[in-house]
C-alpha cells in the first residue's frame, strides 16, 4: 500500500489513516456528515466512502444507526476497514468494494449520502496527480448515475444527501427530478460577500414538499480565527447542519 498519514477529525474524536499522495478527505466530508440526521435503527449508505472520513464522522455521532460504505478502490477499502477498527466502530460500520455505476447487490437503506467526483470533463480543470484523478473526475459514473444508484437502494421516502460544487446545482436538481422531491438546499459560502462554492442538498424519494433554500453556512469572517464560530463548532463535532425545515 502507498504511503499514508494519520489524521484526526472532529477535534480528535475520529482518527483517519489516509493516502499521503492520493485524494485526502477534508472539510467537505465533515460538512456532509454534519448534515445527516437519522432515526434509531436506520441504515445509512455512503457511496464512494474512500478511507471513511464522512462515514466515520457520521457514525461517531449517530450511535443508534448502522452504516455501510461502498468504495471502488480496493486500497481505500483496506484503509477504511483499518479506520473502522481503529475507531472501535466495527459493530455498526462496514465497508465493501463496489462500483455504483454497476448494479449493486440487493440492498435497502433509509438514507444514502455521498461526496461525488466534482468534474465530468477532464478539460475543465488542470488534472490533479494520477492518485487523485478517480476522486475528482466522474469517469463512467456522472452525477446522474450516483442519483440513480441512490434511487435503487432507498426505501420509499428514503433520503439522499450530497455535497457538491455550487455551480453544479442545476445538474443536481435535473438528476433528482422526477423521482425525488422535498428538496432542501443549503449554500456554503467562503465569506458573506463571496458567492457560494459548495451546496449541501437533500431530497426524499417520492417527496412532495416544495423546494426550500436554507440560510447559508459561512465558513470565514473578518476575524483572525480560522473559521466562523458556527463553522468551527461543526469542524470540532460540536454542532450540526440542519437540513430539515
Amino acid at each position: 500500500m502507498s504511503e499514508t498519514t494519520l489524521d484526526h477529525l472532529l477535534g480528535g474524536k475520529v482518527q483517519l489513516r489516509q493516502s499521503a499522495r492520493g485524494y485526502r478527505a477534508g472539510m467537505d466530508a465533515v460538512l456532509l456528515a454534519a448534515s445527516l440526521a437519522a432515526k434509531p435503527g436506520e441504515l445509512l449508505v455512503e457511496f464512494g466512502c474512500g478511507p471513511g472520513a464522512a462515514l466515520l464522522c457520521a457514525a461517531q455521532r449517530m450511535a443508534t444507526s448502522s452504516f455501510l460504505g461502498i468504495e471502488i478502490d480496493p486500497q481505500a477499502v483496506t484503509l477504511a476497514n483499518e479506520n473502522i477498527a481503529a475507531n472501535a466502530l466495527g459493530e455498526r460500520v462496514r465497508v465493501r468494494e463496489g462500483d455504483i455505476a454497476a448494479p449493486l447487490a440487493p440492498l435497502k437503506a433509509q438514507q444514502v449520502f455521498f461526496n461525488p467526483p466534482y468534474f465530468d470533463d477532464p478539460g475543465s480543470l488542470r488534472l490533479p496527480k494520477a492518485e487523485k484523478q478517480r476522486a475528482w473526475l466522474a469517469g463512467d459514473a456522472p452525477l446522474a448515475a450516483w442519483i440513480r444508484a441512490a434511487e435503487g437502494v432507498l426505501e420509499p421516502k428514503g433520503r439522499v444527501t450530497l455535497i457538491h460544487r455550487a455551480d453544479a446545482l442545476g445538474e443536481i436538481l435535473a438528476a433528482l427530478a422526477p423521482r425525488f422531491g422535498s428538496v432542501a438546499i443549503r449554500p456554503v459560502h467562503p465569506r458573506a460577500e463571496r458567492p457560494a462554492k459548495r451546496v449541501l442538498v437533500t431530497a426524499r424519494l417520492g417527496g412532495k414538499a416544495p423546494l426550500v433554500i436554507l440560510p447559508p453556512l459561512l465558513l470565514h469572517d473578518e476575524s483572525d480565527a480560522a473559521h466562523t464560530p458556527q463553522a468551527d463548532a461543526i469542524m470540532r463535532g460540536q454542532a450540526l447542519i440542519a437540513m430539515d425545515v
